[in-house]
């Protein structure tokens, strides 16, 4: 477990008016101590914590869930030599700027390279907030398109960033009536903490701009803990699943914020609650600074077989690794199929093994 965060004895801050962007702005509000190891973690690495998700927080609460992805630790200015700056290997895919053509059906659109929150375990921390691009140009946003538009393989976009929904609803709209008018796109799905970090930027408005015609729209939303989803982040998520909009969710297992099997099954069960149905739980990639979140494989893939059989197949996501270097996620859940001389030993939920012969036919 990574060591407890030492703040001073402070009383619950009143929930701030706005987005809390450097370590002043955190110790003022009574969620950091002043400390120069922080100056310099926010100096190299973007801060920003908002007032939804400060308002989740417990000052001098140690293992605080929600402190944890988004304060300041000054084990982020350790790095190994095994850390990356671009963990999954984005640029080795990039044929043109804003685009990643990793799988051959699919491509990643990176609209913007701001949050509105930003994790302390991101792996693509090098390359977001301020001093990033903030966004596409309209010359690159139309290069990239083009590049869409000639390659008719490309069945889904996945609209990422940065968190692409911090962008305008009529910028939104735009690229939405832009992908429409490509006739094979079919899906654009867009990555997202907005509707947790920020629920009411969740406006009529927005929502409107994220659906067109002969497009189906996707959001994946990223949450790691149960506490996320309070009362507005829940609201938000209504409005988007009320509209239509198909709603699957990301997480990351991280050493001290979820990495047992109660969290994440209160964290499924209450995503499932809010129509979003558990995608991916990816394991921590190898981004600079982030060993302390870290864990190693075969402990998530014991919290996967735990929660197998005891979860409904609808809280359950897959399990993934993003192989570094740019080859792409894989599964790397337990296994319960073996083979046997005679066929196969399945493993069932509760441990116990069962030859199985497949009676296919010689």
């Amino acid at each position: 477990m990574s060591q407890a965060r030492s703040l001073p004895a402070l009383t619950t801050p009143a929930l701030p008016p706005r987005t809390l962007r450097g370590v002043a702005d955190l110790a003022e509000a009574g969620l950091v101590a002043s400390d120069p190891a922080l100056e310099a973690v926010a100096a190299r690495y973007a801060v920003a914590v908002t007032p939804t998700l400060a308002g989740l927080m417990t000052p001098g609460e140690a293992g605080d869930p929600i402190a944890a992805q988004f304060l300041p630790d000054a084990h982020e200015l350790e790095t190994r030599p095994d850390e990356l700056a671009d963990p999954i290997g984005d640029e080795a895919h990039s044929p043109v700027p804003g685009i990643v053509h990793r799988y051959p059906d699919r491509v990643l659109l990176k609209l913007v390279g701001v949050c509105a929150v930003y994790c302390r375990f991101c792996f693509r921390r090098e390359m977001v907030g301020p001093g990033a691009e903030t966004s596409l140009s309209d010359a690159a946003l139309d290069t990239a398109l083009a590049y869409v538009g000639a390659h008719p393989e490309i069945w889904e976009v996945v609209v990422t960033g940065g968190d692409p929904l911090v962008a305008s609803p009529r910028r939104l709209g735009e690229l939405m009536a832009r992908l429409s008018a490509i006739d094979h796109v079919k899906i654009v799905r867009f990555h997202t903490r907005v509707p947790v970090a920020a629920p009411e930027r969740i406006t009529a408005m927005l929502v409107a701009a994220l659906r067109a015609p002969k497009l189906t729209t996707y959001i994946a939303v990223h949450a790691n803990h149960a506490r996320e989803l309070g009362v507005e982040a829940r609201a938000a998520l209504a409005r988007l699943a009320d509209a239509g909009i198909a709603l699957v969710s990301q997480s990351v297992l991280l050493r001290g914020v979820n990495d047992d099997a109660s969290t994440l099954a209160a964290l499924f069960r209450a995503l499932v609650e809010c129509r979003v149905k558990p995608y991916y739980l990816h394991h921590p990639d190898l981004a600079p600074g982030t060993a302390h979140f870290r864990l190693p494989i075969e402990r998530g893939q014991e919290l996967m077989a735990a929660l197998r059989g005891r979860l409904s197949g609808l809280a359950l996501p897959t399990y993934v690794l993003d192989i570094p270097g740019g080859y792409g996620k894989v599964p790397v859940g337990p296994s319960y199929l073996e083979p046997t001389p005679e066929g196969w030993r399945v493993t069932d939920y509760c441990g116990g093994a069962h030859d199985y012969d497949a009676g296919v036919p010689a």
